[in-house]
């Protein structure tokens, strides 16, 4: 079976060449999302916020949802940013944590203070 892909529409997904989600081996692999658009919060909550309802729309598109993430990737620029976050996080995931890392690097612009990527089971 070949893999299934799906776009959003990210101005990223054709100048990078890549899809935001891809299903396959029963799996569903969500790229890096960031806060979408052209109007980017300046927040570090308000573009966590909008990064993961971008998430829970590509998984839901895709056949899965945010109780079945199994693996999370936080990527911020500024690491003393990630705290602020994790009462958004901690309600994303509620009773379903996933395993999780959170890596400090540049993003692909400066505007962005937060990309999060995760892998989730498809829905059966």
């Amino acid at each position: 079976m070949h893999p299934r892909r799906y776009k959003s529409g990210g101005v990223f997904e054709d100048k990078v060449g890549y899809a935001r989600a891809v299903v396959a081996g029963g799996f569903v692999f969500v790229s890096g999302c960031v806060a979408p658009g052209d109007d980017v919060p300046e927040d570090v909550t308000d573009q966590c916020a909008a990064a993961l309802e971008l998430i829970r729309r590509s998984l839901e598109q895709a056949g899965s949802d945010m109780a079945r993430v199994v693996r999370v990737t936080y990527m911020l620029p500024n690491p003393d940013d990630f705290e602020p976050c994790w009462p958004l996080l901690k309600a994303a995931f509620g009773d379903h944590p996933p395993a999780a890392t959170m890596i400090s690097c540049d993003l692909i612009h400066p505007r962005y203070k937060i990309e999060i990527e995760v892998t989730a089971l498809l829905i059966a």
